[in-house]
């Protein structure tokens, strides 16, 4: 069973909507904080489960913690990513229907996205658009969005190859918001440091002009996620789209590196058994490689909507709780190494030309919050005291 996440807009509402969930499954054990009861993985599709094809053999799916290289076969490099410099953007498309739709299988609506070139001159790509995710798009002024590009649309421009990217909006049109984006991109940006299993992103500064009225609604930083498919296919591998994956399902060090990492964000919110916010790429050697994404409810972010997972012992988003398996022991000490070489350019991040677009008082809370974590990681016995203590089962 997935494990079961609904996101309230109070603290009081977030823990009654759990108990009422919890209710309707009484007599299913479930440890406090622990990831769901999880079955073995299979390529074997089933009336509660779907698995991608497997993946073709690719001429190298290799990577190691901390290796920044590629597999040799030929995959796409869209252009868009090859930089970290903020892009602007213009969106544009029906917002006022996009805000309507709060189901999970929207429609694509017609988008355009503008850029200027080298030269100065406007450049516009066709493009579709559709919504997508849970709390935000219930929640927010502009909801989470996914973009769709035709290659025939887009040859010879900054968006060639990106296929099916989420772009990741603003919640509402204020300051405050606008900070919480930009301190979660930094996120993105930290965990790519760490692991090049981890999704590309860029950085938007975006304009975001309704096709219906020709009204600007906005103009806000967002970002733009690599497609999942596209994270896979640089592994030589396929997303896993199958729930239940335990300890002996996935390849221990990435494993131990994600769950490392999201205490160190102080995350509690995903579930590799569950696929919440997180993802499984099938390499051809038949390992099982977890990826890591959205982090709004993170410690580190600290968004006054997130609300502590209530299964949990921590009262607040800020609390870290550890949710890594404890059977991955010997693969933590290796991890922990990798975070204490990479803590100055980690740190780095937040004084360089995209850090410094967060207000000096959310750049101290942060690495404020991140020192917690290397003090708590300080030694082998730190760790295990402070951190593995925490750790669940196997299931």
């Amino acid at each position: 069973m997935p494990r079961l996440h609904i996101r309230g807009t109070t603290r009081a509402a977030h823990a009654l909507r759990y108990a009422l969930r919890f209710a309707l499954v009484v007599g299913l054990p479930l440890a406090l904080g622990a990831q769901p009861p999880a079955k073995k993985l299979t390529a074997k599709k089933s009336d509660s489960t779907k698995a991608t094809k497997a993946a073709k053999p690719a001429k190298s799916a290799t990577l190691t913690v901390g290796d920044t290289s590629l597999p040799s076969k030929k995959l796409k490099d869209p252009p868009f990513f090859r930089s970290e410099a903020p892009l602007v953007v213009t969106l544009t498309t029906n917002i006022r229907q996009l805000r309507k739709e709060k189901g999970d299988k929207a429609p694509w609506h017609a988008a355009t996205l503008t850029v200027s070139d080298a030269a100065g001159k406007a450049v516009t790509v066709s493009s579709a658009a559709r919504t997508r995710g849970i709390w935000r798009l219930k929640n927010c002024d502009f909801p989470p969005t996914r973009l769709k590009f035709a290659n025939k649309d887009t040859k010879g421009t900054i968006f060639h190859d990106l296929d099916e990217p989420k772009l990741v909006s603003y919640c509402r049109n204020s300051d405050i918001y606008e900070q919480y984006i930009l301190q979660e991109f930094q996120l993105y940006r930290v965990y790519r440091l760490l692991t090049p299993l981890s999704h590309q992103v860029r950085l938007l500064q975006m304009t975001y002009l309704d096709s219906a009225s020709a009204k600007v609604e906005a103009k806000r930083y967002g970002f733009m996620t690599e497609d999942p498919a596209q994270l896979a296919a640089r592994f030589g591998g396929k997303m896993l789209k199958q729930l239940g994956a335990g300890a002996d399902d996935l390849d221990p060090k990435h494993a131990a590196m994600a769950f490392v990492f999201e205490y160190m964000i102080g995350n509690t919110d995903f579930s590799f058994s569950g696929l919440h916010n997180t993802e499984l790429v099938q390499i051809v050697t038949g390992e099982i490689l977890p990826v890591a994404y959205d982090f709004d409810y993170a410690g580190a972010v600290d968004a006054s909507y997130a609300t502590a997972d209530p299964r949990m012992r921590s009262a607040r988003v800020r609390d870290r709780q550890f949710r890594g398996f404890c059977s991955l022991k010997a693969s933590y000490p290796a991890v922990l190494e990798l975070f204490k070489a990479k803590k100055d350019a980690i740190y780095a991040l937040y004084a360089d030309e995209i850090g410094r677009l967060m207000t000096p008082r959310v750049v101290k809370a942060t690495l404020g919050y991140f020192d917690d974590f290397y003090r708590d990681i300080t030694t082998p016995k730190d760790f295990e005291k402070r951190v593995l203590g925490d750790c669940v089962g196997d299931h």
